[in-house]
């Protein structure tokens, strides 16, 4: 549904404008001249730069004139102690076994195993089919949703287009209504900018120029040590203090810590004969008992309820003396 509405049912109200409640505050600039010093210019007093005093310690007494002559408290004091023979420990001779070698270990002398059914697995059974079988080409989708047929939708048809009948009025309810009103321009509240009117050059001086002149500072002069030996005079020798006071040494070398060689190796060849290969004797390899139904050397006693079958060894009989 459309509805149409002419210009006469929708006019604009002439309602008044409300007035502002904000004081009138206009701003006028001070009339006094700024008299360019501050409260810190006015209180503060400059007072002059006091050098801090060095806290390096005097020298005390004068250097000492004589050469060195190399000799030191360590080599006074000390004194070499020879270092006594290190003990040699014998060494302990191989004793070979006197009983041979059973090859019987605690696990094989101590387990006897027992004949019982093999365990049987708890997996299901497979019931994959094969994949040479040939598939049928119906699935339970197939069998539960058959096709039907479904109509096609309907088409909407949009009704045709009516052109409205004589000219459109390009007029609106603003346009005829509305009365423009002149507006008077709100002046700003900043102060205007005081420009000269002086066309001169610019003299490039200030009150700061005037109060705080320049001062010749000069800078600190740099602490240099006092030279107490007198620089030579005389012309330089090639001979310093070091090669006319040095007495070279012989050098004692250092004793090897390696310990002497051994006894001197045999070229007669190896005979390829050791004390496993002439005290070593073979055995024959045990048959388990668990192979055999009946167990030679042992009873039957009891089946338990898992099937499993227990055996007593037989004890052998001892001749009396």
């Amino acid at each position: 549904m459309s509805f149409l509405f002419a210009p006469d049912d929708y006019r604009v109200w002439a309602v008044p404008r409300r007035k502002l409640h904000k004081p009138e505050h206009m701003y006028q600039p001070p009339t006094a001249q700024f008299g360019n010093l501050t409260t810190c210019q006015v209180d503060f007093i400059p007072h002059e730069i006091a050098l801090q005093p060095s806290l390096k310690p005097h020298k005390v007494g004068p250097y000492p004139t004589a050469p060195f002559n190399g000799d030191t408290s360590h080599r006074r004091d000390y004194i070499p102690y020879e270092l006594p023979p290190r003990p040699v420990r014998p060494q302990a001779k191989y004793k070979a076994a006197s009983q041979p070698m059973e090859s019987l270990t605690t696990h094989r002398g101590a387990f006897r195993g027992l004949a019982g059914p093999a365990a049987k697995p708890y997996r299901p059974t497979d019931t994959r089919a094969s994949p040479k079988a040939h598939f049928a080409g119906s699935t339970e989708f197939r069998e539960s949703f058959q096709p039907w047929q479904v109509a096609p939708p309907k088409v909407k048809v949009p009704p045709e287009y009516m052109p409205p009948v004589g000219t459109m009025q390009q007029t609106s309810t603003s346009h005829l209504d509305y009365v423009p009103h002149q507006a008077a321009r709100v002046p700003p509240a900043k102060p205007a900018a005081h420009r000269s009117s002086s066309q001169g050059p610019f003299q490039g001086t200030s009150t700061t120029h005037h109060d705080f002149p320049a001062w010749q500072a000069r800078g600190q002069e740099p602490v240099r040590p006092q030279q107490l030996l007198p620089g030579p005079s005389g012309k330089f020798e090639g001979l310093s203090t070091f090669k006319s006071h040095y007495v070279p040494y012989a050098l004692i070398p250092t004793q090897s810590c390696r310990p002497p060689p051994g006894p001197a190796r045999s070229k007669v060849p190896f005979h390829a004969a050791t004390v496993y290969a002439t005290e070593y004797i073979p055995k024959r390899p045990a048959v388990c008992p668990a192979s055999f139904s009946s167990p030679p050397g042992y009873i039957f006693t009891k089946t338990d309820s898992r099937g499993h079958h227990f055996f007593r060894q037989l004890t052998p009989m001892v001749e009396a003396f």
